[in-house]
């Protein structure tokens, strides 16, 4: 069985691994978020909803 110890390249790489991967995922949900919030914000302007238009704005302006 192999060891690894706490101060090893090993824990160093897969602690910067997971940091990337969370970094990936983060990303990954915000451009969803941004994504879905734009085709929202279309829809409003075909339906002439402009409430729900300058909220859904706000909203895009918080996240991006």
């Amino acid at each position: 069985m192999e060891k690894k110890l706490l101060n090893s390249p090993q824990h160093s790489d897969e602690n910067a691994d997971s940091v990337v991967a969370e970094m990936f995922l983060k990303n990954a949900l915000l451009e969803f978020k941004r994504e879905k919030i734009r085709k929202e914000i279309d829809q409003t302007l075909q339906d002439g909803n402009k409430e729900l238009f300058l909220k859904l704005t706000e909203e895009l302006k918080k996240i991006s």
